[in-house]
């Protein structure tokens, strides 16, 4: 009968003990030919031939019955297993073998075990190694201020260095980016500026390592010239140098700058990683470039690079924020994996759109397959219920989240339950919940009863919620022109105008409202009675056809969104040029019929637009999509998917 196969943590393997001294050598040389195979787990039967375990985590056991003699290679590839596996207990377990070997003093593997204690976020462990090695060379301290970096011990980094200077080290080039790696992390760019010219000082400027860490630490200071400077400079570029730079654009919103150095990129023949996809995405994401996303997409797809979460999500993202929630489903159906980001990109894009019920499904979908939410998804749920007017469902997760599953709102979930509330006309109970918050009320959740008072044309809590803003952020224009919105839909026209006059007196100035539209990868931007484009006098012309045909079928004009103190008839002719209904008259002129057309406004669309564009959706046939401050309004045949609840 078989001897049964002997157990280590679950590896299982069997070998005769004592081995013969002839044998020695070759269970070395089979040990070390096992830790650069895969990891597998086999049982063997005691009369097969010898055989070593294959994870090769646990064969110091194996050297210390069979008397072996460890040798530097052995542990060498051992602590890189470790390293690679992040398996701290079993790294800690080799280092303490070593401590028992002749190889107790090696600076080599020394310096090894802190990459490993660093890589595996163990800084305690690499300090103490670290302070306990009598002779450092530049990898030793390379080491620990690499761990120091990747870990977002950031001033420990820093410190590091002038140390390592002291002693009479020059630094490498993974010093120097390491540092730089630390530098863009900190407060400012001092740091930075410092370690850019010790580069200059040991001839590391040009280096690609070195110039790619110093493109992203400009980059992450918004330092883009300084940035470009450095990108241009460097004698060869890599994958590395080109993602630090398109990523600083696309941070900065700057979509227009991502794109063109992707194209370039590819020119060059550089291969994008799914760092420069994430990028570029994110890049389309916040100028709403659909088409231009799209494209990307494309090019994704046919370079064969997988659709994983880290790209995936932001092209998720992408699509939801430009308009485009189906494709945004599409992409997170195609997903290999999900993680919790999938979930809650896909949750705020529903949301976004004022998809209510989408929303708790998918999210009741995330919660039976066992993701685990946290207070991002809560914040994407809460939000789809204030949005669809799901009292109380919102009101019910609300619960949910503190009770179940021990998430502490923050200033954001306080907002949307105010909101939640005050949209549905509950506006006492609104202003009883923020008198009942653990904290004291931030501005953000005044402006939440401020905005639901002047939807329900509350004028007295309006004013209170006013008050309370304009003490804690006193230069928001926001509040402001929300207050004036009231005074003015109640027609107190001298309350207008000590609201503008206290606005004068601080210094506090209106954004004015704009509107935009993207056609053949340029934007067309307008202002209300705006005469400044090189259409004016067609896009006028369209208006007014189009004015005509939603009269005819019952639109009529809401004057109450004019808030100035001019007769009816001005004001009738005030809301027809507002530049939400320019961007349409546009959009119709310079685009095939059929076509989906997409508007985006830098505040709240007026009730009077959204009424014009209902009836304008069925006259010209077409799905007219506005996105604003809060949302986005899908128009066909006559109606919005708000359900006209925004």
């Amino acid at each position: 009968m078989a001897k049964p196969a002997v157990e280590f943590h679950g590896l299982a393997h069997v070998l005769p003990f004592p081995l013969p001294r002839f044998q020695k050598k070759n269970i070395a040389a089979m040990l070390l030919a096992v830790l650069a195979s895969p990891y597998k787990t086999r049982t063997f039967s005691a009369r097969a031939r010898p055989t070593i375990p294959t994870s090769g985590l646990h064969v110091l056991d194996l050297i210390d019955r069979a008397s072996l003699e460890a040798d530097p290679t052995l542990y060498d590839k051992l602590l890189k297993k470790c390293t690679h596996l992040g398996k701290i207990k079993e790294g800690r377990a080799v280092h303490s073998h070593i401590l028992r070997s002749k190889f107790r003093d090696d600076l080599v593997i020394h310096n090894t075990i802190l990459h490993m204690y660093a890589k595996c976020g163990a800084l305690d462990d690499a300090r103490k190694l670290f302070d306990e090695i009598s002779s450092r060379d530049v990898v030793t301290w390379t080491a620990l201020v690499a761990g120091y970096s990747q870990n977002g011990r950031t001033e420990d980094a820093l410190l590091l260095f002038p140390q390592m200077l002291r002693v009479g080290l020059q630094p490498n080039q993974f010093t120097l980016s390491s540092l730089l790696k630390a530098s863009g992390a900190g407060p400012n760019h001092r740091h930075g500026q410092h370690v850019h010219a010790f580069s200059f000082k040991y001839a590391y400027d040009s280096n690609v390592y070195v110039g790619s860490a110093l493109v992203d630490m400009y980059a992450r200071f918004d330092l883009m010239d300084d940035a470009h400077l450095v990108f241009d400079g460097l004698v060869s570029k890599n994958e590395v140098s080109w993602n630090a730079l398109i990523a600083g654009h696309a941070r900065k919103g700057e979509g227009v700058h991502s794109l063109s150095l992707f194209r370039e990129m590819l020119r060059e023949e550089f291969k994008p990683t799914q760092f420069t996809y994430s990028s570029v995405f994110s890049a389309c994401a916040s100028s709403g470039s659909l088409e231009q996303g799209k494209w990307v997409h494309a090019h994704m797809t046919k370079s064969g690079c997988k659709l994983v979460a880290f790209a995936g999500n932001t092209l998720l993202d992408m699509y939801a924020k430009s308009g485009s929630i189906q494709d945004a489903k599409n992409v997170f159906d195609r997903l290999v994996k999900r993680d919790v980001v999938s979930w809650n990109s896909m949750l705020k894009g529903y949301s976004q759109h004022g998809l209510g019920k989408e929303t708790l499904q998918c999210f009741e979908e995330m919660l039976r397959i066992g993701t685990e939410p946290n207070d991002v998804t809560f914040l994407g749920v809460l939000s789809a219920c204030s949005h669809a007017g799901l009292l109380d469902e919102g009101q019910y997760y609300f619960e949910l989240m503190k009770k179940k599953y021990m998430i502490e709102p923050h200033v954001a979930h306080y907002v949307t339950i105010v909101d939640l509330l005050g949209r549905a006309g509950l506006l006492d109970r609104a202003l009883k919940f923020i008198r009942d918050l653990p904290t004291e009320p931030t501005a953000a959740v005044w402006k939440a009863l401020l905005g639901a008072s002047r939807m329900h044309k509350n004028v007295e809590l309006g004013a209170y919620a006013a008050e309370r803003v304009f003490e804690l952020d006193p230069y928001d224009s926001g509040p402001h022109v929300l207050l004036s919105n009231i005074y003015a839909s109640a027609r107190r026209w001298g309350d207008v105008s000590k609201v503008r006059k206290m606005m004068k007196d601080s210094g506090v100035k209106k954004e004015p409202a704009c509107s935009w539209v993207e056609i053949e990868n340029t934007v067309h931007m307008f202002m209300s009675n705006d005469d400044a484009h090189l259409q004016r006098d067609e896009i006028h012309v369209k208006w007014v056809e189009i004015s005509g045909k939603i009269k005819e079928m019952g639109y009529v004009p809401d004057t109450s969104h004019v808030l100035l103190f001019v007769d009816e008839h001005e004001r009738e002719v005030k809301l027809q040029y507002h530049s939400e209904k320019l961007a349409l008259a546009f959009a119709l002129l310079n685009t095939p019929p059929g076509s989906t057309i997409l508007i985006k406004k830098n505040i709240r669309v007026c009730g009077d637009c959204h009424s014009a564009i209902k009836f304008a959706s069925k006259v010209v046939d077409r799905e007219i999509i506005v996105r604003d401050t809060n949302r986005f309004h899908h128009f066909r045949d006559g109606s919005c998917s708000c359900g006209d609840y925004w």
